[in-house]
């Protein structure tokens, strides 16, 4: 039933006026995207007025200089009529065995430091026990699935009061979201954007991010037991993906920024 509603919501939205709303939000003209794509930019404007008709091979060569999430090109290619190219597996499903095992596999190798999977709303997908450490104050109801990364993070019941450095932390996170939204048009991420701006922060936030003595990334400083840990993380994501769902999967683990946190997760 959802994919049936989900097809026929793109169907109905003209192909070429989708392809400009992308072209624009790249802030790409007619012309270099004709140059990239090698089509007349005579073509590219007929099809996006409607005029033309674009080929399945046209749209999908748009799409890739585009750069556009593998979810939109097969909503481009709905739109005009095509079939979409790119699966869309559940990722508890048998064809995403593997890459289900080694996201597992990373997870376990990286205890004890703290490590999560986010899907493309930042829901939870999966963590190890090391993300123990990150929510044992979170309020409850917060780590009722689906569980919001992000919420919990900057939520006032959530982690926010028990991060030293919140001001910096939430511009981190507030701009992080904020190319996403850029980046995707994902009206569900605009949303989520919007709530975590109303979050209340005391800390100052910076306008950019400035290093402190010493640092050399922003670290996550976080206020445990008397004790200050201090973290950074990194984000993986699937090198070559061609299903929907592993191209909307990342992994964040988190390292101890010092020998004392370092001390701390290894005593745990």
């Amino acid at each position: 039933m959802t994919t049936v509603t989900t097809v026929t919501a793109a169907a109905r939205e003209p192909v070429g006026e989708l392809l400009r709303q992308w072209r624009e939000r790249r802030r790409i003209s007619q012309l270099e995207l004709s140059l990239a794509a090698d089509v007349s930019t005579r073509h590219l404007s007929f099809v996006e007025t409607g005029r033309s008709s674009p080929s399945r091979h046209l749209l999908m060569r748009l799409g890739e200089h585009l750069d556009l999430p593998l979810r939109e090109r097969n909503r481009l290619l709905l739109a005009a009529g095509y079939a979409p190219v790119y699966p869309h597996s559940p990722l508890d499903g048998g064809e995403l065995a593997a890459a289900r095992d080694a996201v597992r596999r990373l997870l376990a190798a990286h205890e004890p430091y703290p490590a999560v999977v986010i899907d493309r709303s930042w829901h939870l997908v999966d963590g190890n026990d090391g993300i123990g450490l990150l929510v044992e104050a979170v309020a409850a109801e917060l780590l009722e699935p689906p569980v919001n990364v992000l919420r919990v993070t900057l939520h006032p019941d959530g982690m926010a009061p028990h991060i030293a450095n919140l001001g910096q932390w939430r511009a981190h996170v507030l701009g992080r979201l904020r190319r996403e939204v850029a980046a995707t048009a994902d009206p569900g991420l605009a949303g989520l954007l919007e709530e975590l701006r109303g979050y209340p922060c005391a800390d100052p936030e910076p306008e950019i991010e400035v290093p402190g003595p010493g640092d050399v990334v922003l670290p996550l400083r976080l206020r445990r037991d008397g004790r200050e840990l201090s973290f950074f993380s990194t984000v993986a994501t699937f090198g070559t993906p061609l299903d929907v769902t592993l191209s909307e999967l990342s992994i964040e683990a988190f390292y101890p920024a010092d020998a004392a946190t370092a001390d701390a997760l290894s005593a745990r």
